[in-house]
């Protein structure tokens, strides 16, 4: 079978498997953040830490629950990350510099998962299990319990109230994310990802040499940290690992799993607002760009140049022949448009445009499907500034599912889209300003700037990948990465809940003749055309000085 006919059937069968599960899974969200009743489990729960599992939130209330459960999360993991030495199943791995931990800690709270460490070499396996893979469960469900408040705000009519956080994160928790990552894990398990509590074994090379082969809990963390579109890896190498991506079969399992709850979730928005063809509107947006991205990141690997790229026929460089150049270009436009992070090839040795690429999606806010819950309100937001759009253009005060988008909303909508390209675009021009961390770039030119420009989007944007040709391992960058993770993560967040709470004091207005209808293909273009203009204009002077000029060098 050719390499082509290959990554079309891949692409083909994950395609597949995303539309069985788009609406059985989307309803059973919805269900499940609109079900009055409790698990016992969930009510011992809420007795343990003093919540009223019936009660309703205003919106600043649930922000604040939001920020308390955040920090508190953070001051554990780096207490656990600093303290690891003295733990069990610590490996003998020493102590992480604070500036690191700060940073790994505030990775792990935020769904980044940014990496400055070799996992295999800094973490021990008590700190991979209850440390990194309980934040990759919990951060992705603070995400999807955001979304559920901003879809409460649209639902909900002269009230105050956008749900309660602690329901939402306990539901989403064991409700939704745990019995999917306990029968993936099995599956990934079966198929050759590693789940043991092994330490370091001495093996021969080829050469004669030795290595020390790391063993660990993989599979269980392997899982979670795709499903929650969380991205951190058990290894150095990521998902390029043969422990814990080891065949063509377990890299399209993976590639679903960071999918699949993301594409979901516009099925749910569709059922809890009553009309199944917002969703779809919605989800058609998201499947264009991530077909566009796939389709395009191949060819420009296919693309090669130079002699020795030629004769080759591929541009190999920094992939797994197991996987090949599909799918690689497949994982690498998916990680990119979701929040996940996870790489099976090394981004930093993609063509200028195939690298330039997985820039730009995460610079369109990660929302072609976007990470679990934070895809979705990124969209709905840009769904916002596209019927506001339509409104100015026809004279009338914009509309959408019935709320009206004045000043207010309409601030909101505007603090948000404009908040991660300034943090991206600071923490970029001032690293790369400042001789010192300009000298921890590894390459020079367009190429290096290229580099910072990556880091500071992925983390800004809470994605987690790196083009890893730079030194961030710093006090400085450990310091500004992190802030950057933090405010790219909760100011969107503070907006995100200000305008459903917005918007759920609202009474409804009845749709009219000069309503724009939200769910036809006039609107799908519409949105994409928003998404293009609105945001990824933003950034592209940066592009040009970056993987733009190195492309057209």
């Amino acid at each position: 079978m050719s390499a082509t006919l290959a990554g079309w059937l891949q692409a083909i069968a994950l395609v597949g498997a995303l539309a069985l599960c788009y609406r059985p899974l989307g309803d059973y969200i919805a269900r499940l953040l609109t079900s009055a009743k409790h698990l016992r489990a969930e009510k011992a729960l809420y007795r343990l830490v003093g919540v009223d599992g019936d009660a309703d939130q205003r919106w600043p209330v649930y922000l604040r629950s939001v920020l308390a459960f955040s920090t508190l999360s953070v001051l554990f993991l780096y207490g656990l990350i600093r303290l690891q030495t003295h733990l069990l199943l610590s490996l003998g791995v020493p102590e992480m510099e604070a500036h690191q931990a700060w940073n790994t800690a505030i990775s792990f709270t935020t769904n980044t998962n940014w990496q400055s460490y070799s996992g295999e070499s800094a973490m021990g396996h008590l700190v991979q299990m209850t440390g990194l893979a309980v934040q990759n469960f919990v951060s992705a469900a603070v995400g999807i319990a955001v979304v559920a408040a901003l879809i409460r705000g649209f639902t909900r009519n002269r009230t105050d109230r956008v749900g309660n956080f602690w329901v939402d994160l306990t539901r989403i928790s064991l409700r939704l994310l745990l019995p999917i990552a306990i029968v993936f894990a099995l599956v990934l398990a079966a198929n050759g990802v590693v789940q043991n509590f092994h330490g370091f074994h001495e093996v021969g090379t080829l050469t004669g040499g030795q290595q020390a082969i790391p063993g660990g809990p993989v599979a269980s963390q392997e899982v979670i940290k795709l499903l929650g579109t969380n991205g951190g890896g058990f290894y150095n190498a990521n998902s390029a690992h043969p422990f814990e991506n080891p065949s063509g079969f377990t890299n399209l399992v993976e590639v679903f799993l960071l999918l699949v709850i993301a594409f979901s979730l516009p099925r749910t928005f569709g059922r809890m607002v009553g009309d199944h063809r917002q969703g779809y509107a919605i989800v058609a947006v998201m499947g264009l760009f991530w077909v566009a991205s796939a389709s395009l990141m191949t060819f420009f690997e296919h693309q090669h140049a130079g002699s020795a790229l030629q004769a080759a026929g591929a541009a190999m460089e920094g992939k797994e022949q197991r996987f090949g150049i599909a799918a690689s270009g497949l994982f690498a436009a998916s990680t990119t448009l979701t929040s996940t992070g996870a790489v099976n090839s090394f981004h930093d040795s993609y063509s200028p445009f195939g690298g330039g690429l997985t820039i730009f999606n995460m610079m369109l806010g990660e929302i072609a499907p976007g990470g679990t819950g934070s895809g979705l309100y990124g969209m709905l937001i840009l769904a916002i500034v596209a019927v506001f759009v339509a409104g100015l253009m026809v004279g009338r005060t914009p509309e959408y599912l019935g709320k009206k988008l004045g000043g207010r909303e309409m601030k909101f909508a505007s603090l948000y889209i404009l908040t991660t390209p300034a943090i991206v675009l600071i923490g970029a021009g001032t690293a790369i300003a400042l001789p010192g961390e300009r000298a921890g770039m590894l390459n020079s030119g367009a190429h290096g700037f290229s580099e910072v420009l990556y880091a500071f989007t992925s983390a800004a944007n809470n994605n987690g990948s790196a083009f890893a040709g730079i030194t961030v391992n710093t006090t400085w960058y450990d310091t500004a990465l992190g802030l950057a993770m933090v405010f790219g993560r909760f100011l969107p967040m503070v907006f995100v809940l200000a305008l459903a709470g917005s918007l759920a004091k609202q009474q409804p207005v009845p749709a009219s003749a000069g309503t724009l209808p939200t769910h036809k293909p006039l609107f799908v273009g519409l949105l994409s055309g928003v998404v293009l203009i609105v945001v990824g204009l933003t950034y592209f002077p940066a592009l040009a000085l970056g993987p733009i000029a190195e492309g057209l060098h």
